[in-house]
């Protein structure tokens, strides 16, 4: 009897959001808060948690966010905690406190956004990130 043929799909993931990295000792709300105010956004706390699912659709972390639909502009913000009960959203990065996401963005050049985090006393860093530097960006998906 013949052996099957064996055929793999393989796909290129398409990364469409700019990633940033923010170093912080305070808390998630007091970051927001004061984004909210220099941006001029209304990042606004999740009921639920970003959920992220492995390849057999297992529950690998869960993380609190907060997030932002800029209708007029088709531009979507996803402010969200790395660690939160010992698991990490970008495990390679572990210094990072938070990620904020930004989700088909022609509005905003990054490395100005990261100059005008900066100016915030509560950030001690923010850094842009490519997602393709980090395997596990290919288990974030927004919806």
């Amino acid at each position: 009897m013949k052996k099957p043929k064996k055929h793999t799909l393989e796909f290129d993931v398409d990364y469409d959001y700019d990633m940033i990295g923010i170093c912080s000792p305070n808390n998630d709300y007091r970051i927001v808060w004061s984004m909210n105010e220099l941006l001029t956004i209304q990042l606004e706390k999740s009921a639920e948690n970003f959920v992220i699912v492995n390849h057999k659709g297992d529950i690998k972390s869960e993380h609190p966010f907060y997030q932002f639909s800029d209708e007029e502009n088709f531009l979507e913000m996803f402010f969200i905690k790395n660690k939160h009960e010992a698991k990490y959203l970008i495990p390679e990065n572990k210094q990072i406190d938070y990620f904020f996401f930004l989700l088909h963005n022609q509005l905003h050049k990054i490395p100005d956004l990261i100059t005008k985090l900066k100016t915030i006393p509560t950030i001690h860093g923010a850094y842009e990130f490519d997602p393709t530097d980090f395997a596990s960006t290919e288990f974030i998906i927004f919806e």
